[in-house]
């Protein structure tokens, strides 16, 4: 007899294990295998933005991502300072972020736009790697009981409609749903046939973790030159080069320190002299995304659905919105109190904020062409970007506290994240998550209004309590992902029933 789970995971990396987590909360059984025993020391991303920030911060997670993040600030300043005699001690780094390597200063932001309002002590963290949200995550899903299986691959699956049949090596398990969050080339997204269209990549690119002689000769931080754009730091042996001559002729090949140094030394015109290699990978500006992101019983997240180049970091965090919003929708199909029509809500939500990343990607690496007319562009933007106002409205992108999901209703929140601002009870809003549970926040000690969500609970949890700084808001209705999903001033209800009903099922 088959193994079977309600739901397994195929990929261990962030998008997965955040997922398990997900579903786990609700009471899921779930499966994660990887294929790799371990995880993968190779540098990716170095931040965060503010959604996914917010999202671990919702489950409990932030004392985690706060020393985490002071770690790595720690030893961005250090790169930052050394060799500096008349530095006392590290100073902060004063870059938020780049667009195509042309760096936004800390000073330049305007963070009294109201887009930067309630975002809570999130919003302070960003600087945290991949590894480190991986192996924090991994944590989280032991202590929840998630069962992950390293060293096993899947090879093979069959949708007969009433659930997934799947092939492990020698051995198969059944489960109710199949999520692929097994990277850009997923087998999960070949096996089951999803379109892929996009561009192919026009450029090769190499990161890498590196001893090396002479690098006292390379700038800190993203050069642009007549051959490409090189990237020193900003942690200890990290390079990155880029080259627009086409993508590399056998990505899978090998990255040997001959080839990097070689890439290194034609971009940046310094003659260092790599002497180990700790970690490396080759990257391309190839960007695509499914057309939908489900197919029956089978699903995708992160780089599995959507794939694009590394510019701008938005990767780990695209992957990350992608699986808190399936996840607890996912669980509710799985629990029985939603219909399967929930989950194309996912495609709907999901898609075009990964089709902006994908644009946004894209316009990167126009800007960093090295013919004369893109030159002359670059130059254009770097002046912009040097200016109040263009470095806020980059930044406010690149954060992305500006990712909204089209809801219908007529209140401004509804769609947009939930407000982190302080409650009465002394508590923050961002608090009362932990558990993955929606949340109903009666701001105006309604009897009425807690009255109407009853039927609803416990998929819905109350929480009484005014706000510190009184608004018009009386009350809130905020899915588990953490967007607001029907809002009121003034005490009405309506809308309210309506918008529990097509997001928790059916009453009682």
């Amino acid at each position: 007899m088959h193994e079977t789970y309600d739901v397994v995971i195929a990929g261990a990396g962030p998008v997965g294990l955040m997922m398990a987590c997900e579903l786990r909360l609700a009471g899921v059984d779930v499966l994660v295998v990887e294929r790799l025993d371990e995880i993968d020391p190779t540098m990716k991303a170095g931040g965060i933005n503010v959604p996914t920030a917010q999202a671990l911060y919702r489950r409990g997670l932030l004392p985690e991502l706060v020393a985490e993040s002071a770690r790595m600030r720690d030893q961005m300043a250090r790169f930052l300072t050394a060799g500096d005699e008349s530095a006392d001690e590290p100073i902060a780094p004063p870059f938020l972020g780049h667009f195509a390597g042309i760096m936004i200063g800390v000073g330049l932001v305007d963070f009294d736009h109201s887009s930067f309002a309630d975002l809570g002590p999130a919003a302070e963290v960003y600087l945290v790697s991949q590894q480190s949200i991986e192996a924090l995550l991994g944590r989280r899903a032991a202590e929840l009981g998630v069962i992950v299986r390293r060293g096993v691959e899947l090879t093979d699956f069959e949708d007969d409609g009433s659930g997934v049949t799947v092939r492990l090596g020698d051995n198969t398990v059944r489960a109710g749903w199949l999520v692929g969050c097994d990277g850009g080339r997923s087998i999960v997204r070949k096996l089951a046939g999803f379109d892929f269209p996009g561009l192919d990549p026009e450029l090769t690119g190499h990161q890498a973790i590196v001893e090396m002689t002479g690098a006292e000769g390379l700038n800190p931080g993203w050069t642009t030159t007549d051959t490409g754009i090189y990237v020193h730091g900003p942690v200890p042996g990290r390079i990155l080069t880029v080259e627009l001559d086409g993508p590399p002729a056998d990505r899978d090949a090998p990255i040997t320190a001959a080839e990097l140094q070689a890439s290194l030394r034609n971009v940046s015109g310094v003659p260092v002299e790599i002497t180990a290699v700790h970690s490396a990978t080759r990257f391309t500006d190839n960007t695509r995304q499914v057309t939908e992101y489900r197919k029956g019983r089978v699903l995708l997240a992160g780089d599995a659905a959507h794939v694009h180049s590394p510019f701008g970091g938005q990767g780990l965090d695209l992957g990350i919105g992608d699986a808190v919003n399936l996840g607890w929708k996912l669980a509710a199909v799985v629990r029985g109190w939603a219909r399967p029509e929930l989950l194309d809500t996912y495609t709907t939500e999901r898609h075009p904020i990964g089709a902006w990343v994908l644009d946004w990607t894209r316009a990167q690496v126009a800007l960093m062409r090295t013919d004369l007319r893109s030159r002359k562009l670059r130059e254009v933007m770097t002046e912009l970007l040097a200016t109040r106002d263009a470095a806020t409205v980059i930044f406010k992108k690149i954060s992305g506290v500006l990712h909204r999901y089209d809801l219908g209703g007529g209140h401004e929140r509804v769609g947009a994240a939930v407000p982190d601002f302080e409650l009465s009870d002394g508590t923050r809003l961002g608090r009362h998550f932990a558990d993955g549970a929606a949340v109903l926040f009666d701001l105006a000690d309604s009897a009425e209004l807690r009255a109407a969500v009853g039927p609803w609970v416990p998929r819905v949890r109350v929480v009484t309590a005014k706000a510190v700084e009184p608004g018009d808001l009386t009350g809130m209705l905020v899915r588990p992902d953490g967007f607001v999903a029907w809002a009121a001033d003034g005490g009405s209800l309506a809308g309210l029933e309506a918008a529990l009903g097509r997001w928790f099922g059916a009453a009682g």
